[in-house]
């Protein structure tokens, strides 16, 4: 039997409303900091009250479970608050630790907002996304990945050599057992544990200039596979 639940988490942004509203609302803003999203616009959302409030309620599932997402934004004299509420309720077969995980996703997600508004604001996004082996998804994979990059703290330095692209080189913003991020001149990279979901080892990355997404798609897709040799 699936269950009611709701997540409220709060974050300060440094830029206008307006910007924030973007960055929430549009297409291009959510891939600077989410993943790229369809067009909302009023004909599809529960609520559209820009810059001030955004209610996104998904489609139920067969087993009766939904989704709804509430952004809240307040402008102030240091920036901009977003409150942000991500409520539902749970199918029968989601795990009891449901809330958990998606609480600490979104903290992540949050913290990458911050990142994209503070550093990046208003810069077109290519999104990129791709997938370790299978090897990957298991348990020890993600310990022993993280190691090999040689980070062990926020303010570290990364270098990560991708074949056939420029090499992405930056300093580590966020680093915790799910995930570890690092922002480099024109972009954010995220890589992705997901062992909770017994899936593979993903990375993502936020590009705020002009690239070849097939081909870094491409190169990150080939240089995980080799990061995973023998697990």
């Amino acid at each position: 039997m699936g269950r009611e639940f709701e997540l409220r988490k709060e974050v300060v942004l440094p830029v206008s409303p307006e910007e924030v509203w973007s960055a929430v609302a549009t297409p291009n803003g959510q891939a600077g900091w989410f993943m790229p999203g369809e067009e909302i616009g009023p004909g599809g959302a529960e609520v559209w009250d820009p810059p001030k409030r955004l209610v996104i309620k998904l489609p139920p599932g067969e087993d009766g479970s939904f989704h709804a997402f509430e952004y809240l934004v307040e402008g102030r004299e240091d920036g901009t608050v977003l409150r942000f509420v991500h409520s539902g309720l749970t199918g029968a077969g989601w795990p009891e630790q449901y809330e958990t995980m998606t609480s600490y996703g979104w903290d992540f997600y949050l913290h990458s907002l911050v990142e994209y508004l503070t550093h990046f604001p208003g810069r077109s996004t290519v999104y990129v996304e791709a997938e370790g082996p299978a090897a990957s998804a298991e348990a020890a994979a993600w310990d022993r990945f993280v190691a090999a990059l040689g980070v062990s703290a926020v303010g570290d330095r990364i270098s990560v050599s991708l074949p056939g692209v420029p090499s992405q080189d930056g300093v580590v913003d966020i680093i915790n057992e799910a995930f570890v991020g690092f922002r480099t001149e024109d972009s954010l990279v995220r890589f992705h544990s997901r062992k909770h979901m017994s899936m593979a080892v993903a990375v993502s990355q936020h590009a705020y200039s002009p690239i070849d997404a097939d081909a870094y798609t491409a190169a990150w897709k080939a240089w995980l596979d080799t990061q995973f040799e023998g697990s």
